[in-house]
């Protein structure tokens, strides 16, 4: 009788855990259609801008594109490709900071297969890697999904205040040509109103969720206290200065595995400094347009190099030359660290 009484007192139990924790269809057909719809549209953009470009080109034209792949000098290829591994490695070794700033330790070797597998992720559904590398030292170091989470979130605010940077580097150097580029496809007063919305829109957010009292913003609120903690973990950490200088390491590497790779051309291998840093921020800008730059990339360098008399041809053939070659890179770290990961962290 006894345990017919619990057996039936447990099934009632999991009868309502299961409800509570059952999400209404509707709202998972409207997650899976935005999921989706994430990773769709940007591929399709993507496919678009290469069927545009190729499109005007002649049959004489694409030949050329060919034949710059085949007598490019690919030593400077690999020469960037080795100082790309080690921006990773210095990005994955100043996430310890801030994770032991929160009183939480994660080795290198973790970090470093980590933000190579979220680079991996990042090709398929766009952010995707941020969340996977707080998952992976949830699983085996053991830190919190939102500390970790949060502590990568201040890393991607770090890097739009640095990419913010070289954009008003690029603006200062190159006024002209930016303006060529960007502004005069742009009417000014479009770009103003966009501009002033946009930071409206954030004035509000901000006062909303700091002095609202609205049930779903306290619930949001409690989610991410966690988040918040380790967000500001970059202010009250010991090693600061540690912290900056890999910051600036990492950028380095950025903006140098760019200026090596121009020499793979003879007709690339002349661009100046500025030419440089304006062409590395288009690229920048590039990779949030599609899936890590799928077809966007080499569009828009093309775009932007046109201006330093660099033909279409040979900017379309750069661009997806440099691309590619960094987009082999990801695949290969990331697969390598897929495999490893769980063997390196096997119990003995």
């Amino acid at each position: 009788m006894m345990k017919k009484k619990w057996a039936h007192q447990s099934n009632v139990d999991f009868t309502q855990d299961e409800k509570s924790d059952a999400m209404p269809f509707s709202k998972y057909i409207k997650q899976q259609i935005t999921k989706w719809l994430s990773i769709v549209l940007p591929i399709l953009l993507g496919v678009f801008l290469i069927f545009y470009t190729y499109e005007k080109f002649t049959p004489a034209q694409v030949e050329e594109i060919k034949s710059y792949f085949k007598n490019a000098n690919y030593y400077y290829i690999y020469l960037a490709a080795g100082i790309a591994v080690l921006g990773n490695a210095s990005r994955a070794y100043r996430w310890k900071f801030s994770l032991e700033q929160m009183g939480y330790k994660s080795s290198f070797r973790n970090n470093f297969m980590a933000v190579s597998i979220g680079y991996l992720l990042n090709l398929t559904v766009p952010k995707s890697g941020e969340i996977s590398r707080a998952l992976i030292v949830k699983k085996y170091n053991n830190i919190p999904f939102d500390k970790g989470f949060g502590s990568i979130v201040a890393e991607r605010i770090i890097d739009m205040l640095i990419l913010l940077f070289f954009m008003i580097l690029a603006v200062y150097l190159q006024f002209d040509i930016v303006k060529s580029f960007i502004l005069d496809k742009i009417p000014m007063v479009k770009l103003v109103l966009f501009l002033s919305v946009g930071l409206l829109l954030f004035v509000l957010a901000i006062l909303l969720y700091k002095y609202s009292k609205a049930k779903w913003i306290l619930a949001i609120k409690e989610k991410i206290s966690g988040l918040e903690e380790g967000v500001f973990s970059i202010l009250y950490m010991e090693k600061k200065w540690a912290y900056c200088f890999h910051t600036i390491f990492i950028w380095f590497t950025y903006v140098l595995t760019f200026y090596i790779a121009i020499f793979v051309f003879p007709e690339t291998s002349t661009l100046s400094v500025n030419a440089v840093v304006t062409s590395f921020v288009v690229g920048s800008i590039a990779i949030a347009f599609t899936n890590s730059g799928f077809g966007s990339y080499p569009f828009l360098i093309s775009k932007i190099l046109l201006f330093y008399s660099i033909s279409e041809t040979t900017g379309n053939a750069f661009g997806w030359i440099v691309w590619t070659s960094q987009m082999l890179l990801v695949l290969i770290l990331g697969l390598m660290s897929f495999i490893l990961l769980p063997v390196l962290n096997r119990k003995k």
